[in-house]
């Protein structure tokens, strides 16, 4: 089939963003599968630096068509600013190139304050971003979500925040002693996020199925990482929904059977942001150059990343688990100035070895990783688009992480603009010809 899904391979922030913007040249369609406003994609085009949390990176092509699916948990405030946002620089001309699905769940006042709430009372924080992304999920897990299509029926819209406010208040009065909220001033204020979200209101699902029958092609574009994903990351330290692969058919309506190429998103190093087990981070110089120089501060909360060397272990995993074809390394000219580089090949606990993540959140923060050390390649890489100028070492660098982690690499980027990025042609025909069915 000739469409294409992304997905991140580590904690998130691989720059997902950067290579949707660039694949959606290729695309006739790009559809956000999951997650919220608490994911950040970061795209370089024209000089202009975008930091999108919920509308797809593809919305900066020409004549694109962008879809908010279903799976997502939309923030109706974040959704009306970035569209503000994007008509003030001229990349929404057409409203007819954006769609939301009327199924997607909304992220609701309650659900911001009870996430915070929540996260100041754990004395072992998770790491939430306090967007309110959890308890939006539990709700709709436990059937008392209230959906974008919702906020056409006043009727409907007043008495499930009514039913909700019950519980909601009780719990924010009574058990964090903090101030509730009044119905009438969120039916008022949905209301009116309902008039402008309207005209972007479709069955998306149906214009997928529609879609498919055209052969137009579709690229799924993934948030978060691997390894937050809530069923296959490092619980409880994940996101509140599924970001692997298998998540983008529940989360658009699309078929499995529509998407036929997996591209995988991972930085040339590791990075996490917020709290959990991270067996290769670096807490010295080693690790403060790699956050100077890889500007690594969250895009949705500026918090500071944690940074590490490149773990093959979690990787690996990630590539079987996605069905992932191919890989796009990222952020390779951040290593430029390191004189040595180190690659974790396997964990260790005590005197075992280990091959493969370990299932138990108490085992991953015991484990200790085995370095492989290769030597740097001590000359800037910035803006590098073709493989042969890659000094020899870099080379080395990409053969030793295909072999490590049993996949190819398709895409290697060398700076944060779109052009600085190599697209390893005799490699990346196969993705080219999932797009042009050529």
């Amino acid at each position: 089939m000739p469409n294409v899904g992304v997905v991140g391979v580590q904690w998130g922030d691989e720059g997902k963003g950067k290579i949707i913007d660039i694949l959606s040249d290729y695309a006739d369609i790009i559809v956000r599968f999951q997650g919220g406003a608490n994911a950040g994609h970061t795209i370089v085009a024209g000089g202009k630096r975008v930091i999108l949390h919920l509308i797809p990176s593809g919305i900066l092509r020409e004549g694109k068509c962008c879809i908010i699916g279903n799976g997502v948990v939309l923030d109706p405030e974040v959704f009306v600013h970035e569209l503000s946002e994007l008509k003030a620089l001229g990349y929404i001309k057409d409203d007819k190139k954006l769609m939301v699905s009327g199924l997607a769940h909304l992220i609701m006042p309650y659900h911001k304050k009870l996430d915070m709430l929540k996260e100041s009372r754990n004395t072992k924080k998770i790491g939430t971003t306090g967007r309110g992304i959890g308890p939006a999920y539990e709700d709709k897990a436990s059937r008392m979500g209230i959906r974008v299509i919702d906020l056409f029926d006043k009727k409907v819209l007043t008495e499930r925040v009514k039913r909700n406010l019950e519980f909601k208040n009780f719990v924010i009065k009574k058990y964090y002693k903090n101030e509730g909220f009044q119905a009438r001033q969120i039916v008022k204020t949905y209301s009116e996020y309902g008039k402008i979200l309207k005209k972007y209101v479709t069955d998306t699902t149906a214009f997928l199925h529609k879609s498919i029958d055209q052969n137009k092609t579709i690229l799924f574009e993934g948030a978060q990482g691997t390894y937050l994903d809530i069923d296959h990351g490092t619980y409880p330290y994940v996101t509140s929904s599924n970001t692997v692969s298998g998540n983008m058919a529940s989360g658009s309506g699309a078929p499995p059977t529509s998407v036929g190429y997996i591209l995988g998103i991972c930085k040339a190093y590791t990075t996490r942001v917020g709290e959990g087990p991270f067996p290769t981070e670096l807490f010295g110089e080693d690790g403060e150059l790699m956050r100077k120089i890889g500007d690594e501060y969250g895009a949705t909360t500026g918090r500071p990343r944690r940074c590490g060397w490149f773990d093959a272990v979690i990787v690996r995993r990630a590539v079987k688990t996605n069905g992932i074809k191919g890989l796009s390394l990222m952020k390779m000219d951040v290593l430029d100035s390191f004189e040595k580089i180190k690659i974790c090949v396997k964990y260790k606990i005590g005197a075992k070895t280990y091959a493969e993540p370990p299932m138990s959140v108490g085992d991953y923060e015991r484990v200790e990783p085995v370095y492989e050390e290769i030597d740097g390649w001590n000359t800037s890489l910035r803006g590098i688009t073709k493989y042969d100028e890659l000094p020899t070492n870099a080379k080395k660098y990409l053969k030793r992480l295909e072999e490590l982690v049993e996949a190819r690499i398709d895409i290697v980027s060398t700076g944060p603009e779109r052009e600085s990025t190599i697209l390893l042609k005799t490699r990346l025909y196969n993705l080219r010809f999932a797009f042009l069915n050529s």
